[in-house]
């Protein structure tokens, strides 16, 4: 699955955090800066396993009648589930074909109805810790910041990234013990 792109304002405010941690003059280098914010929150938010700027996100789903997990977290709301035939026309599947829920740990889980065998199921969702760069938590924003200059000062070198920047980022991360599995019988 392919993250969504970065809020256009989210990329902006983090391009001028960038700046001003390195004291650098407006429009110097822009393109490098956006590329380089760009790459540091794509890489947090992997290294974390989680949304950080919150954004729409889908998902495809197998046929499976259990729960299944979405690949994104915190999930905040969920919202189509529609079927998607071979030229690629989506239709919503009724509300009794599936059942959604949000967890504590703010994990999104559908699972489809076992009368429901569509080839291809997409789910589409909002997900993110914050609704903008404002918001982010200060560890994880300073994280973005560090690595960003990082990628910027060492352009071509095969520096290694500064530790400061895992530490920033690490009570964040969420690991998956297992696969995510999740069972119930379905009721009528």
């Amino acid at each position: 699955m392919d993250a969504p792109p970065f809020p256009a304002a989210a990329i902006a405010s983090a391009c001028a955090a960038v700046k001003d941690y390195l004291r650098m003059a407006n429009g110097t280098d822009d393109a490098a800066v956006i590329a380089a914010v760009q790459t540091a929150l794509a890489l947090g938010e992997a290294f974390t396993g989680t949304a950080w700027i919150a954004r729409q996100w889908q998902a495809w789903l197998g046929r499976s009648p259990d729960w299944q997990r979405l690949p994104v977290a915190p999930v905040t709301a969920i919202g189509a589930v529609e079927t998607v035939d071979a030229a690629g026309v989506a239709t919503a599947l009724s509300v009794a074909a599936y059942t959604i829920d949000l967890d504590a740990r703010g994990e999104g889980w559908v699972r489809l109805a076992p009368a429901i065998a569509p080839a291809r199921v997409r789910v589409t969702f909002a997900a993110g810790t914050a609704p903008g760069w404002e918001n982010l938590p200060p560890p994880l924003a300073q994280g973005v910041v560090l690595l960003a200059a990082h990628l910027l000062e060492a352009r071509g070198d095969a520096s290694v990234p500064p530790a400061a920047v895992v530490a920033f980022w690490r009570p964040w991360r969420r690991l998956q013990l297992m696969a995510g599995a999740r069972r119930q019988c379905w009721s009528s």
